[in-house]
């Protein structure tokens, strides 16, 4: 057995209710050690091609990283992968929290999932052993009610459960999945695959610890030990620390990369009303964290004058809610928030696809007739609710926005896809491409569709006295390069990067640890790998394991029928923005196809199909799935 690992996956097939687990050996793990990597590798080989997303043939796979569950800070993430409902394509949605832990102790690396259950049903996990239980009196409720009532009826408060909510049970398309009320799986709409499968929840408990896996459990003790001391000494840690994401309101509507008004523009006039101090003094309860993480970024708010057992807005609610939209109530935000949680909505998706449906109103392309009389002008607070209530319950006009701008936009016809911004079907984060041209690049070419966590964004790599670039230099980025620039210098540092971000996934680390963004230095990484598998990894080696995991998800993409004319960026961004510092900026169209040929001929990509070329794929020890595309 590997260290570091439990070394089992379980097995469970929702149509016979059998349930086995098999055991990985070491050689196979070292090629995909967890995370993305082990998500990919099923999902390509055991998802029939062109299986329709809400089909019983689609395998839903939960992946937990390498490092998840062990003492150190932010080793808190595991993956749930799919054929995603939203993109037709790579399904993919990290989630930290203690969920991911608790699966580890309980004995297991991944579950994957086939069939769906005759009857609603949840999987109940207890240190390695599994059985289905009848969810029945589950369906429909509320996921407080589906968390305490597992709880009692297995007589153990310590419980951890993954659950969906009614959009993932209404198979809305961008259905998330939570643990603990609070902790998201939030994009692709991996909940509306549970929910076509009749999964409502899967429950957790175990007692083995992390250290009892690992090689040299004392340095890796150690080690987390040290790096939980390091997060005051590093700014951008400790900002996360004192503000949360919500602290990033003011910087970038300062940068003018704050989007609003779907994203016309860059910076919000009411952006006072929204930013970390109206955020502290009006609505903040508490700060709390995840599994053995000393950055402690996540928050607790107040939603009508009661403490909410549903987290509060992150950033990027914040933005889908607040200035993309036009409006500035912390409070309606967090109520927003706290709906979107009950029901399992992404929020950014839910945002941004009412700001589609705004300025579809806007221009008379739909009018009260079709919205339910409720007038969808950017700014108006009181259709924001109703609409949450409508996407979730897909009633009236909601059932055309529970599918998504891309698709409602292809209904409405006319200038609709015009205010879709979106990349293969999935919207964008809160991060404008107009300012940060890697993001954008990073948007197109991700296989989930538009994803914000793909690269390191280019302003921690512009400084070249910063933090963030000094410890990208030991990845291998060379040069500080400006936000808004591409080129080959620039698509070099996109490859390093990506690699990172994906090796990151792959571990089960949360993107507010390791540098370039935050304190945990790649050397420590590394020294934590090592210490917890003996197998004494180079910078090198784990930039091929990211590389491995991310042409995986290339790999099935292409099988779907995707191509280069997929990895593209919606004509907004080729189009000015219209206030703010950088007023007029736009991206240029050539210099981006340029850029993306650039960047396909560093990753050994066919420039014309997007395809990973069998020479790369044998370099990366996938010589098989060379063989799966060639047929």
């Amino acid at each position: 057995m590997p260290y570091g690992s439990t070394a089992r996956v379980l097995r469970v097939n929702l149509t016979t209710g059998a349930i086995t687990t098999e055991e990985l050996s070491e050689e196979f793990y070292r090629l995909y050690p967890g995370g993305k990597a082990l998500a990919g590798y099923y999902m390509l080989n055991e998802t029939p091609a062109h299986t329709h997303p809400f089909a019983p043939e689609n395998v839903l796979v939960v992946a937990n990283g390498l490092l998840t569950g062990s003492p150190v800070s932010t080793a808190t993430r595991y993956i749930v992968s799919a054929r995603s409902p939203l993109t037709n394509g790579y399904g993919e949605s990290e989630a930290g929290g203690f969920w991911g832990p608790e699966l580890k102790m309980a004995g297991l690396e991944a579950i994957v999932i086939t069939g769906a259950a005759p009857e609603p049903v949840y999987l109940w996990i207890q240190d390695g052993v599994a059985e289905l239980r009848s969810a029945a009196h589950l369906w429909g409720r509320d996921p407080l009610y589906v968390q305490t009532t597992i709880r009692q009826e297995l007589a153990d408060d310590k419980i951890r459960v993954m659950q969906i909510g009614l959009a993932g049970e209404k198979r809305v398309l961008y259905a998330n999945i939570t643990n603990d009320l609070r902790h998201f799986n939030g994009r692709n709409g991996l909940g509306a695959v549970m929910g076509s499968k009749n999964l409502r929840a899967i429950a957790v408990r175990g007692h083995q610890r992390y250290l009892s896996m690992a090689k040299d459990a004392a340095a890796l003790q150690a080690l987390g030990k040290k790096l939980s001391g390091e997060v005051p000494k590093h700014p951008n840690s400790w900002d996360l620390q004192v503000r949360g994401t919500p602290g990033l309101v003011e910087g970038l509507n300062a940068g003018g990369i704050l989007p609003t008004r779907n994203f016309r523009q860059g910076a919000f006039e009411q952006m006072d009303a929204i930013k970390w101090e109206t955020y502290e003094k009006e609505i903040l309860t508490a700060r709390r964290s995840c599994y053995a993480c000393a950055v402690r970024c996540k928050r607790e708010v107040a939603v009508d004058g009661r403490t909410s057992e549903y987290g509060g807005p992150e950033y990027e609610t914040i933005g889908a809610f607040g200035s993309n939209i036009g409006i500035g109530d912390i409070h309606l935000i967090a109520r927003a928030n706290e709906l979107c949680n009950i029901y399992g909505l992404d929020t950014i998706t839910t945002g941004m696809t009412i700001a589609f449906a705004m300025e579809c109103f806007e221009h008379e392309l739909i009018g009260l007739d079709d919205t339910d009389g409720l007038e969808l002008r950017f700014g108006n607070a009181e259709v924001v609710l109703p609409l949450i209530e409508k996407i979730a319950h897909r009633q009236g006009f909601g059932e055309l926005l529970a599918q998504g701008s891309k698709r409602a936009a292809e209904k409405i016809g006319r200038d609709a896809m015009s205010f879709t911004i979106q990349c293969k079907g999935q919207e964008f984060a809160m991060h404008e491409p107009r300012g940060k041209w890697n993001v954008g690049m990073g948007y197109a070419i991700s296989e989930i569709g538009a994803d914000h966590l793909v690269v390191v964004h280019d302003s921690m790599l512009s400084n070249p006295d910063s933090l963030p670039f000094k410890a990208a230099q030991v990845l291998g980025v060379q040069q500080a390069l400006p936000p808004r620039s591409w080129g080959q210098a620039k698509m070099e540092q996109f490859y390093i990067t990506e690699r990172w971000n994906s090796f990151e996934k792959v571990v089960g680390l949360c993107f507010f640890g390791p540098a370039p963004r935050s304190f945990i230095q790649p050397a420590d990484v590394l020294a934590a790998v090592n210490a917890a598998t003996g197998w004494e990894m180079t910078i090198a080696e784990v930039l091929a394991v990211g590389e491995r995991a991310t042409n995986m998800a290339r790999a099935f993409n292409n099988r779907e029928g995707f191509g280069r004319q997929e990895d593209s960026l919606p004509e907004r961004m080729y189009a000015p923005l219209e206030n703010g510092p950088l007023l007029g900026q736009s991206l240029p169209r050539a210099e981006f196809e340029e850029s993306l040929t650039l960047l396909y001929e560093l990753k050994g990509w066919d420039t014309q199909t997007s395809r990973p070329t069998r020479a790369r794929l044998e370099a990366l020890s996938l010589g098989w799935v060379a063989g799966l595309l060639e047929k």
